[in-house]
């Protein structure tokens, strides 16, 4: 069992601040899973049975509060699109001609819109790729022609 650092008062009231400033769960659960670990001296273990969060979560709050001060509370974890392999709007753009025939003649052929995307970025897509595409788009499988 590893120790539970020590909280100077201005850390502790800094907690408490945050924890009333709390404007999403999210971010009520990253200041609770600290707050509880002051007040009580409870473990990560304890602490994210309590909150309903993993244990390594709770261990990745404390570590980043620690390093970081009360800004973690604030600040999103991870998530999002950081691997896209073009921003939204690019993909709409990009999308729209084969949603409007999609919507016209039924059927899309995955081989163009794999070439459309091959095109905009300069290198090869992979299948997955391209049915993640039409997935997001709302094109559902079995109207896609899988002619290549």
């Amino acid at each position: 069992m590893s120790k539970i650092k020590k909280y100077t008062e201005l850390q502790q009231r800094e907690v408490e601040i945050a924890l009333h400033e709390a404007e999403t769960v999210e971010e009520y659960q990253r200041v609770q899973a600290v707050w509880l670990q002051i007040l009580f001296g409870l473990s990560a273990a304890e602490i994210g049975r309590a909150i309903g969060i993993h244990t390594a979560s709770v261990w990745r709050i404390h570590a980043r509060y620690h390093r970081e001060g009360a800004k973690v509370f604030r600040t999103a974890l991870k998530g999002g699109r950081r691997n896209a392999n073009m921003d939204i709007f690019e993909e709409k753009k990009m999308m729209q001609p084969f949603v409007m025939r999609m919507r016209n003649e039924g059927r899309v052929e995955v081989a163009e819109i794999r070439r459309a995307c091959e095109t905009m970025l300069g290198r090869r897509v992979s299948d997955s790729t391209v049915y993640r595409l039409l997935k997001r788009h709302g094109l559902s499988m079995p109207r896609w022609s899988l002619a290549k």
